[in-house]
């Protein structure tokens, strides 16, 4: 007998077919159409109704300790790092450090709780979460978010980012605080290198990082090039060093906006130095007037899915943690309008951004972790266009949300 029977589920290739859940995982998916016989039934049954079914979502950045912290905060780090070419995206990381002067578990698992019921609520089972670690926030972010990871374990999976957000040499000690965050349970060492002062100091900040992840056996996240500023290259920098500390695959390079304003002969050099080293990309571009060139990086065949980056704060004013409404806003910011564009935007939150987080096995095929949504609509540009809430969202084989 399965755990679960999902009957009459319209896939994004457009079969329907009933899919069979055991111990967790798909165990058959056949034609709609096949009969089962009656000790074939399974415990639990839901029945589509030829609706769209697909695999749950994947947030792949999300700065997790900050959500609606925007009212602590105010608008002038906002309106510094959302203006024009984003030249001032270094001042509003600077005006936003100062919330970080009043972290206090006491209000930050609060938050952390309430953006990751949204998540379960909108189907997002998986996040990288990054959370501030340096000589300001200390490791109180860190605590809150640990913490909470652990009450919300079986809903919702997060690799936590030790993340010197002020950067390395410019934040002396940050990095011994990274390193006891890591001892603490996180999973991920984290970067901003393009934010201290010189190529140098970058240099030394990845250097740092990807040191430390191949000693460890970790993956590593970075904030790269977030500005329009073409001359920033700390992507090319993440990827080489990558490669020199056998790190292939096991990174991910978050916002990289300066990338748009490359010159081609730049952007070819570094495409083929970031497929040389398997780093993957995550573009955030409803948070900024400039964003990655993903439709090129699709093209490319490079890792690369969306983020949700932030849930009011000193970035972005708005988010629900609903990686569909992610989707629907990049459809427009990146012109994704077509059929095949709306599944890619539809694999950008899930499949490939699953393959950019090294999450094995996201997708529905036999003998994979059944976490899937199932949504009210049959057609996938109507799945973008509500954006809303999964009629069910499935983990491991239970239902976890709606009905």
């Amino acid at each position: 007998m399965s755990d679960l029977l999902i009957r009459n589920a319209r896939l994004v290739d457009g079969r329907v077919v009933s899919i069979d859940i055991r111990d967790g995982r798909y165990a058959r998916i056949a034609d709609a159409s096949d009969v089962r016989t009656p000790e074939q039934e399974a415990a639990d049954v839901l029945d589509a109704d030829g609706r769209l079914v697909t695999e749950s979502f994947v947030n792949g950045h999300m700065h997790l300790e900050k959500v609606y912290t925007l009212p602590m905060v105010g608008d002038e780090a906002l309106g510094a790092y959302t203006a024009g070419s984003m030249g001032g995206a270094m001042t509003s990381i600077e005006l936003a450090s100062a919330v970080k002067r009043q972290y206090d578990r006491s209000w930050i698992e609060p938050n952390v709780r309430r953006a990751l019921d949204e998540a379960v609520r909108y189907g997002t089972l998986h996040v990288l979460a990054f959370v501030d670690v340096d000589t300001t926030a200390g490791l109180v972010g860190m605590e809150s978010v640990l913490a909470v990871r652990e009450e919300y374990r079986g809903r919702v999976d997060l690799q936590v980012v030790a993340f010197p957000q002020d950067g390395l040499i410019r934040d002396e000690g940050a990095a011994e605080l990274c390193e006891e965050a890591l001892r603490m349970g996180a999973d991920v060492v984290g970067g901003i290198p393009w934010i201290e002062h010189t190529d140098t100091d970058a240099y030394a900040h990845v250097e740092w990082a990807c040191s430390l992840a191949s000693a460890q056996g970790r993956r590593v996240a970075m904030l790269v090039d977030d500005s329009g500023d073409p001359s920033l290259r700390t992507t090319g920098m993440l990827a080489e060093a990558m490669l020199r500390h056998d790190l292939l695959g096991r990174g991910v390079a978050c916002h990289a906006r300066a990338l748009g304003t490359y010159p081609e002969p730049s952007l070819l050099r570094l495409i083929g130095l970031a497929r040389r080293a398997g780093l993957g990309f995550v573009s955030d571009p409803h948070t900024g007037p400039l964003h990655l060139p993903v439709r090129r990086f699709i093209d490319e065949g490079l890792p690369v899915a969306l983020g949700q980056d932030d849930i009011e704060d000193a970035y972005y004013p708005f988010g629900r943690h609903n990686m569909l409404e992610v989707a629907f806003l990049a459809a427009h910011l990146l012109g994704f309008l077509s059929a095949v564009e709306q599944r890619h935007l539809l694999e950008l939150v899930t499949t490939r951004a699953a393959d950019v987080l090294g999450l094995p096995g996201h997708r529905i095929h036999e003998g994979n972790p059944a976490n899937l949504c199932i949504h009210d609509q049959e057609r996938v540009v109507d799945v973008l266009r509500e954006h809303a809430a999964p009629q069910w969202v499935v983990r491991d084989g239970h239902v976890i949300a709606g009905g």
